[in-house]
């Protein structure tokens, strides 16, 4: 139960970064996009991108943490071409702008929707 939740969660997130990033749009569907690429990312998160930032831990002390950012964009890319390759359905990036800025509102939307029910 606590997956579904926290699936519902980077949903809303995801939603809410096509609302406000001009770059991100949904594929598939208005609602099946976001789930879709929230179950990706989740995917992601959990498999891929501790290796990730295993890999760019020198950089991210080197910049004090900034990189970090940019491994969540290229999460959140990876996550997209993921969804829509093996789902049909997700969202489109059009740059590593977008990406970036819609890395951060995710993150942000997820810390703050967590915390409030509890499933951070």
């Amino acid at each position: 139960m606590h997956f579904i939740g926290k699936w519902f969660i980077t949903a809303i997130a995801t939603a809410v970064a096509i609302w406000l990033v001009p770059g991100i749009e949904a594929y598939g569907g208005a609602y099946v996009g976001p789930i879709f690429a929230a179950l990706c990312l989740a995917v992601v998160n959990v498999t891929i991108k501790p290796v990730m930032q295993a890999l760019g831990l020198p950089l991210t002390i080197l910049t004090l943490g900034i990189f970090a950012l940019v491994v969540n964009a290229l999460a959140l890319e990876l996550a997209s071409w993921l969804a829509r390759n093996v789902f049909q359905a997700g969202i489109t990036i059009n740059g590593f702008g977008s990406a970036f800025l819609g890395a951060i509102i995710i993150s942000i939307m997820t810390a703050i929707l967590g915390g409030i029910t509890g499933l951070d």
